[in-house]
């Protein structure tokens, strides 16, 4: 079982976040139902570059799944791919904790 757990730990991490390392996943939640939403972003694919500050921008539209409301985020990143400003029109931007504390509630209460 060690090395199963080991294996685990590797791919989605000890407290659960997925390691992807030509993703980026983002946590929103939706300003109409409150529903949590988890979307990724290809390092390839859906970043642009920022030539005035190095960095990254990315444009994403996510829908979540109990109003089918459309969040659409805007974000920037450095070149690091930290997030360093964010605005998602219909919803917010949320930690990783927050979206794991809010789907745990949701599944818990029945209203998933």
């Amino acid at each position: 079982m060690g090395i199963l757990r080991r294996v685990r730990e590797a791919l989605i991490g000890s407290q659960g976040e997925i390691r992807d390392p030509m993703g980026i996943y983002i946590y929103a939640k939706c300003d109409n139902c409150g529903a949590p939403v988890r979307t990724r972003l290809d390092k390839r694919h859906d970043l642009r570059r920022d030539d005035e500050t190095g960095g990254y921008l990315a444009h994403k539209e996510m829908m979540d799944g109990s109003c089918f409301s459309l969040l659409q985020a805007t974000i920037r990143f450095d070149a690091r791919y930290r997030v360093v400003e964010a605005q998602v029109d219909g919803g917010e931007l949320i930690s990783w904790n927050e979206y794991r504390a809010l789907t745990t509630s949701r599944t818990v209460s029945g209203t998933r």
